[in-house]
């Protein structure tokens, strides 16, 4: 299974990112936990300048951005095998 983490306090393009992973992992179709990481002391364990970020499988991915929904799957593909 891939874990996804989303990084933000809850900002409207954190909460877009949110969404656009759930839409991805759906169109991926692969086996995988969205967790939406609030706490800024856990954030902060990451190496990300802003928010929001996107972790998969503990490696970051992006940050400071929405990446597309496409970036996205792409991600998850790799993040599978």
């Amino acid at each position: 299974m891939i874990t996804i983490k989303v990084l933000g306090i809850g900002c409207p393009k954190c909460k877009r990112l949110e969404e656009l992973a759930r839409q991805a992992v759906a169109e991926a179709g692969v086996l995988a936990e969205v967790i939406k990481v609030q706490d800024i002391d856990e954030i902060m364990k990451y190496p990300i300048a802003s928010t929001p970020g996107l972790v998969i499988n503990e490696k970051v991915v992006s940050y400071g951005r929405l990446p597309r929904k496409e970036e996205i799957i792409a991600w998850l593909k790799n993040g599978a095998k």
